[in-house]
């Protein structure tokens, strides 16, 4: 085109792959972990480079997702990572089921190259049947898989986004042909955002609040579904009633575990049952049915749920195999403005003990403390918790240490302490606090593990090690099977790269703790505790 003698360049329109990350910001995602030095082609990690899109390079699969799942747990944006068509997508199914079962939201993008795909005599279309194979690969563990096309490259990347976050959340897949990464397309402006959920219904709303005052005796269990801006609508609600609260592992920090009414952890075994006998209406705020264990719920109680998804579209209708007398649906801070004027004062019954709730709470707390002649499991926990600040971020790996890490790691806010949803999940720990540092470079993340978490999560710590992370790993040496006692932990973490030290008491433990602080990287306290300070009831 030419105007007065001068060439106006039209400008060019961008590339599929600029569009991939331009949705990806969009959608205020920071990072994408990316699943080895090929796990992303070359066009998308350009153009990550040149929009500013940060790239974490991980070794393992499932490594990769937890972070993704970590960082959108934390940001309440989806988490993305990257990987290649067909053995690494097999490979990331275990991390996705913990991102589906945690509630996660992540974005998937697995890569399929032309080069890899069968030759096209043998299919008519072999791409096709690719991502066909990648799709039921992961049919079980995401919650839709949907390939990008070249014509509408901003519409899926929102599209993506928008289905990670709606209730429930969890990872979407998006298979990305190769091919199209190069191709120059229009851009689009979709919201990658889900639209606001409906207000609760009034009549539920009424019931709801009629039977919470016609409770004597009402508790409150607080789940993962809770989000950061409930929070001081749930401490308001629980004071005015009052109701003391119990946690799952993934709702801890909904209360604060100072506040005088926060009972610590629903554990679902004895030691609920001297506070969960008492109660008359158990109120479930935000708790999701895969959060209850599989021990039976031996409670009366009839149970009201205030929640942001139906308990039908978690194909569940019990809560811990109990249905709920009734389901209040709707924004979880919506819900309780709602009901705060239909609950406070008028013949409101509640009638709590004072004395009771915090005879009662005490006893739960001490209840993990057992008396050792070497370190004990719990003062571990505890002397972290003392030394670090307010705001500090632990991870807890499953292992005989997880139960007096959650009942002694005292969480204020949302997001203090990161736990996966099921037990059996080790190596979690690590790719958690490397997750957790990256998105606050400004707190301290402490990660608390076993040793055979350790060694799933070494390839990680080189990871934490190559990015400087200041990243406190606290390793149990009691949580070995045989022969694990003579793991060299100290030149494992050397090897890496990583600062370490054994402890064997209190004031070693201190010590290293001091010391750790100091360190610009992570660093490994080997802690060797005394295994007869855990209770296996």
């Amino acid at each position: 085109m030419c105007t007065r003698g001068h060439v106006v360049a039209r400008p060019l329109m961008p590339s599929v792959a600029d569009l991939i990350v331009e949705g990806l910001r969009r959608a205020g995602i920071p990072r994408l972990y990316v699943m080895g030095r090929d796990g992303a082609p070359v066009q998308l990690l350009q153009a990550a480079r040149d929009q500013g899109l940060g790239v974490v390079v991980c070794e393992r699969e499932t490594a990769a997702v937890v972070m993704a799942a970590v960082s959108g747990e934390l940001a309440g944006r989806p988490g993305a990572v990257a990987v290649r068509s067909g053995p690494q997508v097999a490979a990331s199914v275990p991390g996705l089921a913990h991102a589906m079962c945690d509630r996660a939201p992540v974005i998937l993008l697995s890569a399929r190259d032309s080069r890899e795909q069968p030759d096209a005599s043998e299919k008519p279309d072999p791409g096709a049947r690719v991502a066909a194979e990648d799709a039921a690969r992961l049919a079980a563990v995401v919650k839709a898989s949907v390939t990008l096309a070249a014509d509408s490259a901003s519409h899926w990347l929102a599209h993506a986004a928008q289905l990670a976050l709606k209730e429930p959340r969890g990872p979407v897949h998006l298979d990305v042909p190769t091919d199209i990464l190069s191709e120059s397309t229009l851009p689009l402006a979709a919201n990658p955002r889900p639209g606001v959920p409906p207000a609760p219904d009034v009549e539920l709303l009424d019931r709801a609040a009629a039977m919470i005052r016609a409770a004597r005796r009402p508790i409150v269990v607080a789940g993962l579904e809770r989000r950061a801006p409930d929070t001081a609508w749930l401490r308001a609600f629980c004071e005015a009633v009052p109701a003391p609260t119990l946690a799952t592992a993934k709702g801890k920090g909904a209360l604060p575990d100072p506040h005088p009414l926060a009972m610590g952890l629903l554990t679902g075994g004895v030691r609920d049952e001297p506070l969960m006998r008492r109660a008359d209406l158990v109120i479930a705020f935000g708790v999701d049915a895969a959060e209850i264990g599989p021990r039976p719920w031996r409670y009366t109680a009839p149970v009201l749920r205030l929640a942001r998804c139906p308990l039908v579209e978690l194909r569940a209708s019990t809560v811990g195999g109990v249905p709920p007398a009734l389901e209040v649906i709707g924004d979880l801070a919506t819900i309780l403005e709602e009901l705060a004027p239909r609950v406070v004062g008028g013949d409101a019954r509640a009638d709590w003990d004072v004395a009771e709730i915090d005879r009662l709470r005490r006893e739960r707390h001490t209840a993990l403390e057992v008396a050792t002649a070497g370190l004990a499991p719990h003062r571990v926990i505890q002397l972290a918790r003392e030394i670090t600040p307010a705001g500090t971020i632990a991870s807890i790996d499953p292992g005989r240490h997880r139960a007096p890490a959650l009942a002694h790691w005292h969480a204020v806010e949302p997001g203090e302490c990161l736990v996966s949803n099921g037990l059996g999940f080790e190596g979690f720990a690590v790719p958690a606090a490397i997750a957790a540092q990256s998105a606050h470079p400004d707190r301290r993340v402490l990660c608390f593990t076993g040793i055979r978490g350790l060694l799933l999560a070494a390839p990680d710590l080189a990871i934490a090690a190559d990015l400087g992370l200041p990243i406190t790993i606290v390793a149990f040496r009691d949580d070995v099977g045989p022969g694990g006692s003579g793991v060299d932990v100290r030149g494992l973490s050397l090897a890496l790269g990583l600062a370490a030290e054994a402890v064997e008491d209190e004031a070693g433990f201190v010590r290293a703790f001091a010391r750790a602080s100091a360190v610009p990287g992570p660093c490994l306290i080997d802690s060797r505790v005394d295994a007869a300070g855990y209770r296996d009831d």
